[in-house]
Formats: structure tokens, C-alpha cells, sequence
């Protein structure tokens, strides 16, 4: 298949949103992989503060 064949990118997007539907009330992650990488580096960002306010807090220092 030629890739020049095909409709632009718009035109694509626009089909692909169609055939998906509107979103359900209360949805904001329709797809898994999204929710888990988001929720991963909310983690990420949360252990690694409390690690760098501890070293502050705790650190006896010299």
C-alpha cells in the first residue's frame, strides 16, 4: 500500500473519534495502559518528595 493513498491525519482522527462515541460521564481514562502510566507517576512524584523532605527534616547534619 502506498502510504500517499491514504486520507490526511485530520480526516483519520475525525474517523476514529466517530466510530469511538462520546465519552461516558465520570470517564477520564478510556484507555488502561494511559491510567496506569499516569497513576505511576503520581507515585513516582509523591514517594520522591516525601524522600527529599525526610532527608531534610532528618539529616543531623555535621
Amino acid at each position: 500500500m502506498n502510504p500517499f493513498d491514504r486520507p490526511p491525519l485530520e480526516e483519520r482522527i475525525a474517523a476514529r473519534q466517530r466510530e469511538r462515541g462520546p465519552m461516558r460521564r465520570g470517564r477520564y481514562f478510556e484507555h488502561g495502559p494511559a491510567k496506569m502510566l499516569f497513576f505511576f507517576g503520581l507515585a513516582v512524584v509523591v514517594i520522591s518528595h516525601a524522600v527529599a523532605l525526610s532527608m531534610y527534616f532528618v539529616d543531623p547534619g555535621p
